[in-house]
């Protein structure tokens, strides 16, 4: 058996192996007893020679490192990030900044009051804008929102300058128009949304629609929209020809679309024409409502096409008869009428003897006395007999007399026609009929059933003679009795009777 101990020119050889060997790397050796100390003291050395090389090369450098490795933003910088997190009010994003953005919901969206989840998904890439660098308690705050406003203001700029025509789905209703999302908000107006006025707008909530650019101030981030101007230039063709097929004085059918202060609009089934409050009616309007609604089938006269402005102008009571007209013919002057005070002037009274049909009664034609106020004599609201002194159409004035009217005089054929023939001598004066004492007369009772056919409640007068009998006391008597045919018989003014009355 040969002894397994190292002579020492052996030992010598491994020491001198194991120091090549290790080449800046840890030193792991067994030794002999003679040299183990030299060993030690050569290993502590290289590790104070080693940790000295880590810490003059990496320790100063740390802070730069780090910092190098994150990114530097400002206020009003557009910055791109991964959503890391998203939450009911806001939304994380990682933008490699020493800390997270924060997107508070209202940044996130050009919508208002929108779900975070469904306008991001977490690892999803987005843009933001920086808002505030560090706000009070020392967040990043971010806005994807603006972030899409500076991206879309210069689409918007360049389609200004060419087509004008954006398109984009209606996000809201709101007062006086729509919101149409176009990458921003812009607003169309209720008129602008047809060619005719709109007055529900929420059907067009969810709409894509094509509209024109008509106003832009980026300043003010404010963009307005008109989608009459888009139809109507597509639509020109069509206008044009439907404008060259129509001719004044011609009469149309359509349907009210809208009601306005001034009047109303009617769909005559290409355009709309508007009907002025003043060509309504030939009564006195007060507001347009009060005639048509919208959804109303109406007849219509063209009164007016403008080519140029494209717009026609239409009238609802030319279709109708003219009560002027029907009036004046069926009346001469001299004649009597009843009729109701509508309203008192300093100059006179105003009278209503027909539908729709006022006259004036001068306050020198009130009495035979001298009048200082209307209301010495009449009130408004009360009836009473009026004498027609002069009648203009082509004016469309009337002027009436209850001076003259207390006078006597002949009485108009539709009050003829209620009273009876036998009330009235041959030229139309009234005579009278009513017995004293066996209750009413066949004038009270003609005037009850005019008024019932008429509508405005039961006829003034009671069965006992009084001064509110209009048979007895309004109605002017001029009676010619056929035993005393010079005696003339006059009624009081309105509202008094009297003692000479033939019913009296």
């Amino acid at each position: 058996m040969s002894d397994p101990t190292p002579t020492p020119s052996e030992t010598s050889a491994s020491s001198e192996a194991l120091e090549s060997s290790t080449d800046g790397d840890a030193v792991v050796a067994t030794a002999t007893n003679d040299s183990g100390e030299e060993f030690v003291a050569a290993v502590e050395e290289f590790v104070r020679s080693d940790d000295d090389i880590v810490f003059d090369d990496v320790g100063d450098a740390l802070d730069d490192l780090y910092n190098s490795s994150m990114v530097d933003v400002e206020d009003g910088q557009m910055v791109t990030g991964s959503v890391v997190r998203i939450d009911r009010d806001e939304v994380l994003l990682d933008i490699g900044y020493k800390s997270e953005g924060v997107i508070p919901v209202r940044e996130l969206s050009i919508r208002n009051d929108v779900d975070p989840s469904e306008i991001v998904s977490p690892g999803e890439e987005i843009e933001a804008l920086v808002v505030q660098k560090e706000d009070k308690d020392g967040r990043l705050i971010l806005s994807k929102k603006r972030a899409q406003y500076e991206r879309a203001w210069g689409t918007i700029e360049e389609i200004k300058e060419s087509t004008g025509i954006v398109t984009g789905p209606v996000i809201e209703v709101v007062k006086g128009g729509l919101i149409i999302d176009i990458g921003l908000r812009g607003f169309l107006p209720a008129s602008l949304v047809e060619l005719r006025r709109v007055r529900d707008l929420a059907p067009y909530l969810g709409r894509e629609l094509e509209a024109k650019i008509i106003e832009l101030d980026r300043n003010r981030n404010n963009v307005v929209l008109s989608r009459r101007a888009y139809l109507e230039e597509t639509q020109k063709e069509q206008r044009d020809e439907f404008l060259a097929n129509l001719a004044p004085g011609e009469r149309r059918k359509g349907v009210v679309s809208s009601v306005v202060n001034f009047g109303a609009f009617v769909d005559l089934g290409g355009m709309d024409g508007l009907i002025h409050v003043s060509e309504l009616s030939w009564k006195h309007v007060d507001h347009p409502s009060s005639v048509v609604t919208v959804g109303d089938e109406v007849d219509v006269e063209v009164l007016e096409v403008d080519l140029d402005r494209e717009r026609i102008s239409l009238s609802l009571k030319a279709t109708q008869q003219d009560p002027w007209q029907e009036f004046a013919s069926a009346h001469q002057v001299g004649e009597l009428v009843y009729g109701r005070v509508t309203k008192l002037v300093p100059f006179g009274s105003f009278v209503q003897v027909g539908e729709g049909i006022e006259g004036l009664v001068h306050i020198s034609e009130m009495s035979q006395h001298h009048v200082d106020l209307p209301e010495q004599v009449v009130t408004p609201g009360e009836e009473l007999w009026v004498k027609i002194i002069d009648l203009d159409l082509q004016r469309r004035r009337i002027s009436l007399s209850i001076k003259q009217a207390a006078e006597g005089g002949i009485v108009a054929a539709e009050y003829q026609e209620h009273f009876g023939e036998h009330a009235y001598d041959d030229e139309g004066n009234y005579i009278g009929s009513g017995i004293e004492g066996e209750g009413p007369s066949e004038a009270e009772e003609a005037w009850a059933a005019y008024y019932a056919e008429q509508g405005d409640g039961e006829a003034p007068g009671s069965p006992e003679p009084s001064a509110e009998s209009p048979a007895e006391a309004e109605t002017p008597a001029e009676a010619e009795s056929p035993a005393e045919e010079e005696a003339v018989v006059e009624a009081e003014p309105a509202g008094e009777a009297s003692d000479d009355s033939p019913d009296a």
